[in-house]
């Protein structure tokens, strides 16, 4: 017994000794809007965070609590805070998404987000209340472990971000409407790298520098290379991986990579750094949008910064690294034969206003009237009820630690990057992969998910996790994770236009549980008060009858048999051209005729059209 005891001391001592390392972490955020000009060609309002912009780069060490006390001073409009990719295990109402963990917060009110960091590595942060974090509402979250495996591969860190950026508020911006039935989503002005553009970095020679990118964008996915640089692949969205070396990286939004570079020997130059969005995501292209951005390793500040020389001249040519090449660190292997599977196809269409939606199985997202979470922690034996979630939030009950297989299958020509809450999850199987083949389905008709095909015999046996990742166009991607993290997790495209078309479904994992472990505090309550929101009931706020859905939110109707985009595209303008040609008539007419001796003849003027 003494070998045990001896163990069980040390395994305490160890204990102690992280929680004495582990320490509390605050932030005081006073929201406001301040202008900024961060591509130099347009000055315009972004949230700022107590009068600055760019955000703070937030930083804490595997196990600390982080506690961000914010105040919604916009004025204007409501707010949240969505840590994009922590678990949130045991702190669901922590997650920050609007109508599905919390209310809102409204101006002038505030809430606190206490939790502590159990994962490592690269994260973001960004508001998650209808359309607001394109605004700039958005910046990195670093956790560091003194524990990585790479953690003596390197001698210092760099973090870079990369967003897409546009010139107006976001509500200012028409996307969902008649006048645009296909969908386009609105074109960016400009690409970011760190909030500006022409940025240097400097680095000495001979050193290796850990670099944590990520793509804090709401539309386009960038690719990512150095110059005469090769690098090796960590981690993604938070897991270790076996290092990989490569040259090029695809980072769609919302996805993260970190990377070890080595340094030249010699300062003679510097390198640039490349990154060019993904053209093939934009309906149009303006002349005067840059797609490729150049910024730089500066070797030498006294040396040239040379532009770069593009590898290709289409972006949909070039080969990044496929992250499903990927092995996790832990070597975790695939799960098991799945308990509950879900089926799902993407769909953009249109309904019955005219306007282009998004679905996931002809459901289109529609937020409820009280936030998901709260309806759990409220419907007491009723909570393991779909039902009660509304018919529009796309609701699916998980069962606690049941193993969780999605297919997803894109019935659209253009990609989408998915991100599930709560959870990373196992890339079992993508079809078509990067590169060359990525698109390779874009034309033609979609091809969905086949079992025989691609059989589960087929999957990696130690599959790339993540909490990001890309579906390809018209193709498919199944996924797993163990539905072991009681919670209300929104699963949805992080393109934000697609999302405000409705591309989002709810997954309620273990109701019960949920109930045993939470409970609503006073702060939620008076915070959806405040707000003008429901906090108790099921998603059209009866607290009566839980069954009774009437006055939920609805998606609008659908069209009637036989109307196509197209078909209102031709309509719309059809109308547009009647009207202009009536009015032109009209005018025409009052204007009266012009005789040949220059005399007008005007409209009661009959006998002198007669004598022509």
């Amino acid at each position: 017994m003494a070998p045990v005891r001896d163990l069980l001391l040390c395994l305490t001592a160890l204990l102690l000794l992280v929680n004495c390392n582990a320490k509390t972490v605050t932030y005081d955020f006073n929201v406001t809007w301040v202008t900024a000009n961060p591509d130099g060609l347009h000055p315009r309002k972004v949230v700022g965070i107590n009068g600055q912009w760019p955000l703070p780069v937030i930083e804490v060490d595997k196990g600390d609590r982080l506690v961000v006390n914010m105040y919604n001073g916009l004025g204007d409009k409501s707010t949240s805070i969505h840590w994009h990719g922590m678990f949130q295990n045991g702190t669901n109402n922590m997650d920050g998404a609007s109508m599905v963990t919390q209310c809102p917060v409204p101006p002038g009110a505030s809430m606190t987000y206490n939790f502590t960091v159990e994962q490592n590595g690269t994260y973001w942060y960004h508001c998650h209340t209808d359309a607001c974090y394109p605004d700039g509402y958005r910046q990195a979250l670093i956790v560091r472990d003194e524990g990585a495996y790479f953690r003596d591969l390197y001698d210092e860190e760099l973090t870079i971000t990369m967003s897409d950026w546009y010139h107006e508020l976001i509500e200012d911006i028409p996307f969902i409407r008649v006048e645009n039935p296909t969908g386009a989503e609105p074109v960016p002005d400009s690409f970011l790298f760190n909030d500006t553009l022409g940025s240097r970095i400097p680095v000495e020679a001979g050193k290796t520098y850990l670099m944590r990118l990520i793509n804090i964008g709401a539309f386009v996915a960038q690719y990512f290379y150095i110059e005469d640089h090769s690098f090796r692949i960590v981690e993604i969205d938070g897991v270790y991986v076996d290092a990989q070396e490569t040259d090029m990286l695809y980072i769609s939004v919302a996805q993260r990579y970190s990377i070890l570079v080595t340094m030249k020997n010699s300062t003679d130059r510097n390198y640039p750094i490349v990154t060019v969005a993904d053209s093939v995501l934009l309906d149009a292209i303006p002349p005067s949008l840059q797609l490729n951005q150049t910024n730089w390793l500066e070797y030498n500040s006294s040396a040239d910064h040379p532009q770069a020389a593009m590898k290709v001249d289409v972006a949909s040519d070039l080969v990044p690294y496929d992250d499903m090449h990927l092995i996790p660190h832990d070597r975790m292997e695939l799960l098991p034969d799945p308990d509950m599977t879900i089926e799902v196809d993407v769909i953009m269409d249109n309904l019955a206003n005219g306007a282009g939606y998004a679905f996931f199985n002809n459901i289109s997202y529609t937020r409820p009237k009280v936030p998901t979470l709260y309806s759990v922690l409220t419907a007491g034996d009723l909570a393991t009820t779909p039902q009660v979630y509304g018919e529009y939030t796309n609701p699916f009950i998980l069962p606690h630690n049941s193993v969780v297989e999605v297919i997803l299958n894109n019935r659209d020509t253009g990609s989408h990057p998915f991100h599930l809450h709560g959870h990373n999850v196992q890339l079992v199987s993508r079809t078509p992969s990067y590169g060359t083949h990525f698109y390779d389905f874009a034309d033609g008709d979609p091809v969905p998910y086949n079992a025989v095909d691609n059989p589960p015999s087929r999957f990696p046996r130690f599959p790339a996790r993540r909490d990001t990742f890309v579906a390809p166009p018209q193709g498919s991607v199944v996924i797993r994770f163990v539905a072991d993290n009681p919670g209300v997790w929104l699963f949805h495209c992080h393109i934000d236009w697609h999302l405000s078309q409705g591309l989002a479904m709810s997954l309620i994992e273990a109701p019960q549980q949920i109930q045993e472990r939470m409970s609503l505090t006073d702060t939620e309550i008076s915070n959806c008060k405040a707000a003008g929101m429901g906090y108790e009931g099921n998603a059209a706020g009866n607290v009566d009858d839980l069954l009774d859905l009437s006055g939920q939110n609805e998606q609008p109707a659908w069209l009637p048999a036989g109307f196509t985009a197209r078909g209102i595209v031709a309509l719309v303008f059809s109308c547009v051209s009647a009207v202009l040609g009536m009015g032109f008539i009209a005018v025409y007419g009052l204007s009266g005729i012009q005789s040949r001796n220059g005399e007008v003849a005007g409209p009661q003027d009959e006998d002198s059209r007669d004598t022509m």
